[in-house]
This record gives C-alpha cells, structure tokens and sequence, in this order.
C-alpha cells in the first residue's frame, strides 16, 4: 500500500484534542503533536545515527521523519524506556526496542506515534491519519472493491459530513502498518474489506466548508477490516475520528 496525494497545511487544531489517544485502548500510550514543526526544532532532537540518515534529505522529509520519533520517544517514555534510535526497516517501518509494538503517522498539520507492551489483546497497531479532504476518484478506483464502493455510497447518503473515501484509504494504510510486522510480506489494498459504523455529531447538510474540505468535528465510530490474504491474523478492528481537519485510524490485533 503505498498511494498517497499532497495535501496543503491543515489548521491547527487544539492540543486538547487527544485525537490518537481517544481511539486506542487505555494499555497503548499515544504522543502527538499538531502543526509543522517549525516553532519546535524536532530535527535537533534526532540522535546522531537518525541525524546521519536524514543528512540529504529535503525539508519536509527531514521535518516529518523528526516530528514523529520526538512523538515516539515521548510515548516510550511513558513506558519506561530510555531514548533510543528508531531507524526504518525494509520497508519504512520503525524498528521498535525489544518488547515494544507500535506505529508511526504523520500528515499536513499531525503528527502522532502509539506504542504498547504486547500481550493478550493486542499483538500490533497501525495508526494512520490524513487530512479529512476527498480523496481523488481515481485514487478510490484504485484502493476500494466495488463492494466497498457501494458501502461508502450508503454511508454519504446516510453520514454525508465524512469523506468517506478518505477514511477508506486512511484505515486500509493503518491495517498495513498492523500487518507488516507480523507478516513480513506486503498487503494489497484489495486484502482488506472494510466497513464502518459512524456515532457522534452529524448534519444533513454535509461538511461545513463550502469547498466540502472539512467535515463535522466529532464524528466517530467503528471500523472492521476482514483480509483476504493468509497471513498471522484474518481481521483487525478499530475506531476512527474526525477532529480539526484530520482524519485518524487505529487497528489492533
């Protein structure tokens, strides 16, 4: 899974918001940190071997690789442990200390990183958030069944402030960040069928923006994901939210 769309900086939302830590369960510790970054310098917080890896890199790569692994060593803190590097594996994703499962998100305007102690319940996380903006047609071609598709129709219908396009591609990319660790081998964006429930705050009249960019604050709900591929686990399930402008998943297996 690997499409992605540029978005423009978001506004900036209240730190009060909690939005990571509201979809986890209360065993996961969750570090987030909204805006860019440029009032906080995250890449003089790196470690020298992350510093060393991020030497070329551009400035937004520089500043998104940074602000997530200040959110991460804050989240294990928490659980005791000691500033370590967090450096990629083959395929992006943070190679965590012993004993320590999680997962790293960052977009326009957020960043945020879960950590947890495994055990009965929880094996692995994916997080994944996205500005709450449509997602391109083409894009939803690519990453939703036809059965998906009509889903997401019923719910516009029904929940029409979501874009509920975007919520699909943001679960599906947190499912993966759930799976690769435990699986070791990539995940098709047609692997995993999801569905949704939605709870909190709607309006018939549908996202409050007259560019329908930003859909209602406070909506929330379930979502499931049945994978159709074989692998360690044959279902993930987890809540989303919609706050300040961002969409936010998070998967537990």
């Amino acid at each position: 899974m690997t499409a992605r769309q540029h978005t423009d900086v978001l506004p900036r939302p209240s730190p009060a918001t909690a939005l990571m830590a509201s979809l986890l369960p209360a065993r996961a510790v969750a570090a987030e940190a909204f805006g860019d970054g440029h009032d906080e310098d995250w890449f003089g917080q790196l470690l020298p071997a992350e510093a060393r890896l991020m030497a070329g890199a551009g400035e937004k790569r520089r500043r998104d690789f940074a602000g997530v692994r200040v959110c991460a060593r804050r989240a294990l803190r928490t659980l005791g442990h000691a500033p370590v590097p967090l450096l990629p594996g083959p395929r992006g994703e943070p190679r965590w200390p012993d004993g320590v499962v999680g997962s790293l998100t960052h977009c326009a305007g957020y960043r945020a990183a879960v950590v947890a102690r495994p055990g009965p319940g929880l094996a692995g996380v994916g997080i994944d958030a996205e500005p709450h903006a449509p997602l391109d047609a083409d894009v939803l071609e690519m990453v939703a069944s036809p059965a998906e598709r009509a889903h997401l129709a019923l719910l516009a219908r029904t929940r029409p402030g979501v874009h509920w396009g975007r919520l699909l591609f943001c679960v599906k990319e947190a499912v993966f960040k759930a799976w690769y660790p435990a699986a070791r081998c990539e995940l098709g964006f047609l692997e995993a069928d999801v569905r949704f429930t939605a709870d909190g705050p709607h309006s018939a009249d549908g996202p409050h923006s007259a560019d329908g960019r930003y859909g209602t604050d406070g909506m929330h709900g379930i979502v499931t994901a049945t994978l159709t591929r074989a692998g360690p686990f044959a279902a993930v399930s987890g809540r989303w939210r919609v706050a300040g402008g961002v969409i936010a998943t998070a998967v537990v297996i």
